[in-house]
Formats: C-alpha cells, sequence, structure tokens
C-alpha cells in the first residue's frame, strides 16, 4: 500500500507539470506577422502539440528532444537527438534553428518552448570548436558533479546558440519564451542553458569555474575559456527589449500537488525545498537522518507524514558502475535507513529517466540493504562504484515509466508512518 501511495504522489507531480495544461494557460498575443516556433528540451515535443492545438492562427518551427520523446504535430517539425552527451542530429537542428529566425521582422513573433535537456539537445559549437570538442565538454562537466547552474555558466561560452544568442539571431522580432523548468531556484535562463535568454556570468566566472571543479577540456575549448571571443549578449542588449519569459511549469508546483493529494489521504506532507542541490549521496544522509528523527521521536513533524523534496542533485563519477542521480540518493539512503522500520521511499526523475538508463527512479525502505547483501550485492560497494541500478535490479525494486512527457527536475518522498 505504500509503495501505491508513493508511485501515485510521483504520478500527481507529473500531471501537474504537464504541458497540455500550462501552455494553455500562457499564450502570448498574436502578432500581425508570422508565428515561428521553436524549441529544445525532453519537453518540448508535448509542449509544441500543446501549443499547436491551442494557438488561433497559422504556425509553423521547430523544436528539438530526445530520443524517444517525440510527439506527431501538424505544423511544427519534431527533431530527436541525443541526451546527455549531444550528438550530430542536435547540431544539425541547432543549424536548423538558426536558420528559421534570420530574416524576421519587428511583426514577427517567435515563441520559444524551453525545458530541461536543451543544453545538450542544442549543441552548436563556437568557431574553432567541433562537435566532438562539445561532447568532450559535456563528459566533463557530467563527471564533475558540477551544480546545474555551474554547468550551463560553462556550457555557455562555447555556443552560438545558449545564453541568449538565438533570441539574438531572431532581432528585432518579439520573442515569447514558455518554460518548463527543471532547475533550483527556477531561473529561467539556466533551463537549456537559456538559448533565449541572456545567462548572467561571464568569461573570468567560468574560467574560475571551470578550474574549481578540474574540468579536463579539450585543447580548442580551453583556448576559447582564456581569451575574449564568443562572448554572450548582455541583458541590456537592446535585442531583448519587448520579449517576455514565462515559467510556466516547475518543481515547485509539483510537489504542492504531491503534498495535497499526500493530505487526501490523511498523511501529512512536509515539502522540505524544491531546490536541493549538492552530492546525491550526502543528500541522502540529511534526509535520512530526518526520517528517522520522525520516525524515532515524533520530531519535527509527526507521523504519518511523508517528507517531500525536488531539486537537482550532482553524481561526482568514482566508479564505472550504471544509474542516475535518483538512483545514487536512494542507494545512500537504503544504506543509512538498514533495519529502520516504517520508512519507505521512491525518488525519481520527473522526466520518467534517470540519467541515461531506462527507470525513472527506485524504491527504498528498511529491508532494502538487507535484501541487496542476501542478493549478493554489498551496498556500500555498490555506492563505491556508482553502481545504483545494479543494487536496486537485484531486488525488483526499480521504478518505471517510460518518459512523461514533462521536465521538473527530481521528485522524492519518505513515507514515516
Amino acid at each position: 500500500m505504500d509503495r501505491s501511495l508513493l508511485e501515485n504522489l510521483f504520478h500527481e507531480a507529473v500531471a501537474q507539470a504537464q504541458p497540455a495544461l500550462a501552455v494553455k494557460r500562457h499564450l502570448p498575443p498574436p502578432p500581425r506577422g508570422r508565428t515561428l516556433v521553436i524549441g529544445a528540451g525532453k519537453a518540448s515535443a508535448q509542449m509544441a502539440r500543446a501549443f499547436e492545438q491551442a494557438w488561433p492562427g497559422e504556425l509553423s518551427g521547430l523544436v528539438v528532444t530526445r530520443y524517444g520523446y517525440g510527439e506527431k504535430c501538424e505544423r511544427i517539425d519534431i527533431v530527436e537527438a541525443a541526451h546527455p552527451v549531444p550528438d550530430a542530429a542536435g547540431r544539425d537542428a541547432a543549424r536548423r534553428l538558426m536558420q528559421i529566425v534570420s530574416g524576421l521582422t519587428a511583426d514577427d513573433l517567435v515563441v520559444a518552448l524551453i525545458s530541461g535537456g536543451g543544453s545538450s539537445l542544442l549543441p552548436a559549437p563556437a568557431p574553432g570548436l567541433t562537435l566532438a570538442d562539445e561532447q568532450a565538454v559535456n563528459r566533463a562537466l557530467l563527471a564533475s558533479g558540477a551544480p546545474i547552474g555551474v554547468m550551463n555558466l560553462i556550457r555557455n561560452q562555447f555556443s552560438i546558440v545558449k545564453g541568449g544568442r538565438l533570441a539574438a539571431a531572431a532581432a528585432p522580432a518579439r520573442v515569447a519564451t514558455l518554460v518548463v523548468s527543471d532547475v533550483p531556484g527556477d531561473d529561467p535562463a539556466l533551463v537549456a542553458s537559456g538559448p533565449t535568454l541572456p545567462l548572467p556570468g561571464g568569461r573570468a566566472e567560468a574560467r574560475r569555474l571551470a578550474g574549481l571543479y578540474r574540468l579536463d577540456l579539450p585543447e580548442a575549448a580551453a583556448t576559447l575559456l582564456a581569451g575574449e571571443d564568443n562572448l554572450p549578449p548582455d541583458a541590456a542588449d537592446p535585442v531583448f527589449a519587448g520579449n517576455s519569459t514565462a515559467i510556466i511549469a516547475s518543481a515547485s508546483l509539483s510537489l504542492e500537488a504531491a503534498a495535497a493529494l499526500a493530505r487526501s489521504h490523511n498523511i501529512e506532507a512536509a515539502i522540505l525545498s524544491d531546490a536541493i542541490e549538492g552530492e546525491a549521496r550526502d543528500v541522502a544522509l540529511v534526509h535520512a537522518a530526518m526520517a528517522r528523527e520522525v520516525a524515532e521521536r515524533n520530531r519535527p513533524f509527526g507521523k504519518p507524514v511523508v517528507l517531500l523534496s525536488g531539486g537537482e542533485t550532482t553524481v561526482t563519477l568514482r566508479g564505472k558502475g550504471r544509474g542516475g542521480r535518483n538512483g545514487e540518493f536512494l542507494l545512500s539512503l537504503a544504506i543509512a535507513l538498514d533495519n529502520v522500520g516504517n520508512v519507505s521511499a521512491l525518488a525519481g526523475d520527473s522526466d520518467g529517466i534517470d540519467g541515461s538508463e531506462d527507470n525513472a527512479g527506485a524504491y527504498v525502505d528498511g529491508s532494502s540493504a538487507r535484501r541487496m547483501r542476501e542478493a549478493g550485492i554489498d551496498p556500500q560497494a555498490a555506492l563505491a562504484n556508482n553502481d545504483a541500478y545494479t543494487a536496486f535490479a537485484a531486488i525488483g525494486d526499480l521504478f518505471f515509466t517510460g518518459p512523461t512527457g514533462t521536465n521538473v527536475n527530481d521528485f522524492r518522498a519518505i513515507l514515516i508512518r
């Protein structure tokens, strides 16, 4: 019964973030001229379909989504590309987007449908860089443990699309950006590295952060970062005048929906934060300590209660195992809650895919670590090898949803009876 409730909380959170509902509430005013739709991200195809169905006039366009995340549209082209490491399909789509927005007038409207994952789906190497260079940068960032804001600031330096450059190319057309946010704090410029929004932070800051996280950059990228070429447009640039931005779905709204569902089952809900960052295994220890405090001392919340949180944790790669950040969080949680009764948990990526695997996340209770050991898996060794997927597969506790059509980052729920 607890597992079913946790699943329902996840699905309620995802339902709140579905583009079909969110897009309709944020349609921009129609233009005198043409309407062009562009976009990128793991929810962009669903956003495009919703926009196409709701828009009263003519339109055309192109959006890029992850392989397997496509949706049938009548007037908007849907291109699928690779995530989390970009490929040639994404590069070619980025080039097409730059062509689509060129030569527009002040009477035209560009609607940008942006969601998480767009950074990888729109590789557009700066002059002097190749797709292989951008792939190497992405791999270095993914292995670094850097938070998403740091990753996107650095990515911005190596692109001709990110950091508002796509909107600058569309000027003098008006650009209306609709964002499904997957970043802690919901800064729209950080989602997909802000192709239509100027991204704060300059070249010197990017150099500092690249050094801080000891990024092993390809030579061409390191050379570009050391200079002052390919600088992004400034927020005060008149090319952004008259543009608009709206966050149409976010982790905050999704967690509120999950909390309301829990309360309808007479279970109190405590939203810890929708913007939690940090190393996944360490974040799990904090969650575990709080769950144990409730289980053993009935504080700071009274039982029964479900602890809800969102945001985006990170994983510093130490081993060669399988699994995403939610699996890593849960494996650390399972170890910390070993033999603790009346506690169960689910964590998953709201887009339905945890990292590059096929699961959304997994389940945990006080017996998880023991059952892993009985199945021949040392949970501590698995965590050291970043091998959460194998550990949860061994006990049949992986959580599968398939692509959900949206992406508002991680969902975590810990139920204490």
